[in-house]
Order: structure tokens, then C-alpha cells, then sequence
């Protein structure tokens, strides 16, 4: 009987992830004051929605900025990976900020709808314009960092984006009024973005909730994985087989193997991490090895 834990996974991007998070935060929080005074200026609703998401994104961000550093703290007997699962747990709570941002404004927007205010669509486009030009800068920063493997990156990236979209929304509300009176757009400009927000907060959501139940991850078939496992020479039954994530780019895997009698315990070993590796990118492995008894039936013992 035999375990492998290896635990050569990699963070290599933290250090990206961490500049990306900080100077995407300087950025949007010194543009949310900006946004502020020129949405009670202007009296837009689409600028004060959008000074709001923004305010979100800054609490995001340097909610995000702190749990990467956090994540690299070293692990504990009390915590035994760390503080890895902070990323998720900060992740989930960008989610759920974005769909509570977005309902606030969806029901701002309909008194604004049922009465439309007077907006001074001139200084409302210039500060939209700016503001566009903020988030692209922004969102160029978070692209840099790893939000494709990293789910608190890319719920951070989620949030700039949704600023975005709102200030592009602003400035189509701002030519709007400007040129065929219509107040009615600065309202509906704000209900379009909501709208993507809620899109955007609950798939941040649904993806952090799925790895804190440690469920498989999504770019992983469990099913495949035993069929691989056991394609490996003189392997004969893969039991108990568990896959999830401790945080979004750090798979983990357990699972008993029973082997032929006859062969080598370590190869097999080595095999069986070596596919997991080259085909799954999992790196973090505890494999149980056995072998086949004369009187093997079906599984070798219930773990």
C-alpha cells in the first residue's frame, strides 16, 4: 500500500496577477470620485450607476489584490493549503456584489423612466467618454494577468468590463439627449448594463460556488480521467476516484489503484502521474496503490 502526493503545481502567474489587481484599483478608484461629482453635476443616472459599479470594482479589486496575497501565504497544520480558497470565497462575493449593483440600479432606472429628469448631456459625454478610456486601460492591465485560468482575476476583469459597458452606454445616452431631447435614454442605457452585469455576476457566481462545493472541475471529465487511468499498463481497477479544485487554477486528485501482481509498484506510480500530468495538467495527485490478490472479485476494499 502506497501514497504519492505531488505537489508540484503552478502559481507562476501571482506576481502578474498582484500588479495587474493593484494598479487596475488605483486607476478605477480615482476615476469612481471623477464619475461621482460629474454624475450629481450632470444629474445622470447612467454615470451615477456606472460611479457605483465603479465603486464595486474598487472594493472588487482590492478585494481581489488581497486575496491573491493571502493565497501565497504559506500553509499551516490548521491549514494545510493555505489560504488558497480566499481567492474563491472573494470571487463569489464579486458575484453576488455585481447582481445586488445591478438590481439597485434596475429599480433607479424605472423611477427615472416613470419620471425623467433634466441631464446635462454635454458634460455627461465628456466624463463617459473618460471613463471609457479609464476601463480600457483597466481591462488592458487585467488582461495581462492570468483571468483565464484565474477565477478571481477574471471576476475582477468581469467587473471592469461591466464598467465598460456602462460608460459606452452613458455616451450613447449623452449623443441621445444631446441631439433628439430624448431624457428617456440616460434611464435605459442604465437597464442595458444592468442587465449584462447580471449576466456577467451570476456566472462569477455559479463557477465559485461549483469549486467551493468541490466539484470536478469544468475543463475536466472525471469519467475520462478513470478511463486513462486505467489504459496505463498493469493497471487492472481505479476506485474511489476524486477530482476538484482547491482554488481555480490548482486541481487536485485522489483515488486508489489496484495494480497486477506482478508489477512494479513505482512504475505504475510514475505512469499514472505522468498521464494525469500530460493529459489532465494535474499536478497535485494522492494516489493510493494495491495489487491484485488471487482472490480479486470487484474492488479491493471500501475506503
Amino acid at each position: 500500500m502506497g501514497h504519492s502526493h505531488d505537489h508540484g503545481h503552478g502559481h507562476h502567474h501571482g506576481s502578474n496577477n498582484k500588479q495587474a489587481l493593484k494598479w487596475s484599483f488605483f486607476l478605477i478608484t480615482g476615476f469612481m470620485i471623477v464619475e461621482v461629482i460629474g454624475g450629481i453635476w450632470t444629474n445622470s443616472l447612467a454615470l451615477l450607476s456606472d460611479a457605483g459599479h465603479m465603486l464595486s470594482d474598487a472594493a472588487a479589486l482590492g478585494l481581489s489584490f488581497l486575496a491573491l496575497t493571502m493565497g501565497q501565504k504559506k500553509a499551516t497544520h490548521s491549514k494545510t493549503f493555505g489560504y488558497k480558497r480566499f481567492e474563491i470565497l472573494a470571487a463569489f462575493l464579486n458575484g453576488i456584489t455585481l447582481m445586488l449593483i445591478s438590481l439597485y440600479i434596475l429599480w433607479e432606472a424605472y423611477h427615472r423612466i416613470v419620471d425623467p429628469p433634466e441631464v446635462v448631456s454635454s458634460g455627461m459625454l465628456i466624463i463617459s467618454f473618460i471613463g471609457l478610456l479609464v476601463n480600457l486601460a483597466a481591462a488592458y492591465i487585467l488582461m495581462k494577468g492570468d483571468k483565464d485560468d484565474n477565477l478571481n482575476v477574471r471576476s475582477a476583469f468581469l467587473h471592469v468590463l461591466g464598467d465598460m459597458l456602462g460608460s459606452v452606454g452613458a455616451i450613447v445616452a449623452a449623443l441621445l439627449i444631446m441631439f433628439f431631447g430624448w431624457s428617456i435614454a440616460d434611464p435605459v442605457a442604465s437597464i442595458i448594463v444592468a442587465l449584462l452585469i447580471i449576466i456577467s455576476g451570476w456566472r462569477v457566481t455559479k463557477d465559485s460556488f461549483h469549486i467551493l462545493m468541490e466539484g470536478t472541475p469544468i475543463n475536466v471529465n472525471a469519467a475520462k480521467v478513470k478511463e486513462t487511468i486505467l489504459s496505463v499498463p498493469n493497471v487492472v481497477e481505479v476506485n474511489d476516484l476524486h477530482v476538484w479544485s482547491i482554488t481555480s487554477d490548482f486541481p487536485a486528485l485522489s483515488c486508489h489503484v489496484v495494480k497486477e501482481h506482478s508489477a512494479d509498484y513505482q512504475e505504475v506510480l510514475k505512469q499514472v502521474k505522468k498521464v494525469l500530468h500530460d493529459e489532465f495538467h494535474i499536478h497535485h495527485t494522492t494516489i493510493e496503490i494495491d495489487e491484485k490478490r488471487e482472490d480479486y472479485q470487484n474492488d479491493i476494499c471500501d475506503i
